[in-house]
């Protein structure tokens, strides 16, 4: 089982990230995307220069040239796994509190080289396709609710969130999400068609898959059965995703392009690590945290931190684990 070690403490990690060493000849726009370049989420080398990422320096000269806030613009954060031996229940933990706290100050340090700052949007996808990875829409709703209150009671003041709530008035869920996917979805005839041509689409396709195969708790039939269910799930979800992506490029068409999902340079957007880890598919929602005795912090699967540490409660709820106590609950 591989996991995912994090840094104690991301934002002080990211306060030491270090601006290019010749500020006053590189370009405000280049200087900012230095900082983002360290977290790159990629599937190929890093490209660290910026120059490699021309589509993110024409998105963020956007703004520089009109002497705005640098808008980000990040689908994700869409609701915890439905498996339990993955995640501690379906609301934000200390995963999602390290990631935004880690995503606020990378914005707060856009600040202290270009005075006008920047702000990112938090785009939960959870409602696009809650129906196709088996989470009920009032969890999402709740999940959502409690990420917005976490902004705000940590004084997050560069992070915002946008969800399926803000479109289509007070449609029902199901009919807003075929709203947006007959608006923007690719057909999945033409989705699979690419899966067999283009390299980064069938490994995003083969990762969905595993999650869906992961989070699914109680299947009845077989496992070969749940793999077949799963891959046609699969390409659902992508589907939507791709719709969801398209109707925020229509809502916000200034904004630089984040990514959770790995990207290649020169790509129209940038993949985003949501704290300091090197595995490029690791999510808060899909894990628990483990603090070991030294502070560090890891992604895992709950049943393995369980094993390992003690439950710590924070305000009533479960928040993570820390190793080197026997079992029992810890309250912070």
């Amino acid at each position: 089982m591989s996991h995912t070690t994090l840094t104690a403490s991301p934002v002080a990690s990211l306060a030491s990230t270090t601006t290019p060493t010749t500020p006053s000849v590189a370009s405000v726009e280049t200087r900012i995307l230095g900082l983002l370049l360290p977290y790159h989420r990629t599937t190929t080398a890093p490209a660290p220069d910026p120059a490699d990422h021309p589509e993110q320096l024409r998105q963020i000269r956007h703004f520089t040239d009109a002497g705005e806030p640098v808008l980000f613009t990040l689908p994700g954060f869409p609701c915890k796994s439905p498996n339990p031996a993955k995640v501690l229940g379906h609301l934000p933990d200390e995963g999602e509190r390290l990631s935004l706290a880690f995503l606020d100050r990378l914005c707060a340090r856009i600040g202290e080289i270009y005075a006008p700052g920047a702000r990112m949007l938090i785009c939960s996808d959870g409602h696009i396709f809650g129906d196709l990875i088996n989470v009920p829409d009032e969890h999402i709703d709740a999940y959502g609710d409690a990420l917005h209150a976490l902004i705000h009671d940590q004084g997050l003041r560069h992070l915002d969130t946008f969800d399926l709530r803000h479109v289509h008035g007070d449609a029902d869920y199901d009919t807003k999400r075929a709203l947006v996917t007959e608006a923007y979805a690719p057909s999945l005839e033409a989705l699979r068609a690419t899966a067999r041509t283009d390299d980064e689409t069938a490994r995003l396709y083969r990762g969905i898959t595993r999650f869906l195969f992961e989070d699914t708790a109680d299947f009845p039939g077989t496992r070969s059965a749940l793999q077949r269910e799963c891959r046609s799930r699969a390409y659902g979800v992508i589907a939507r995703s791709r719709a969801w992506g398209d109707l925020i490029a229509d809502h916000h068409p200034r904004s630089v392009r984040l990514s959770i999902h790995p990207q290649r340079p020169g790509a129209e957007k940038f993949g985003i690590r949501l704290l300091e880890a090197a595995d490029a598919w690791a999510t808060p929602w899909h894990a628990a945290v483990l603090r070991e005795a030294g502070g560090a912090a890891r992604l895992m699967r709950r049943s393995d931190a369980e094993r390992l540490g003690r439950l710590v409660l924070r305000d009533g709820h479960p928040s993570h684990y820390e190793a080197g106590h026997d079992a029992g609950a810890a309250v912070s």
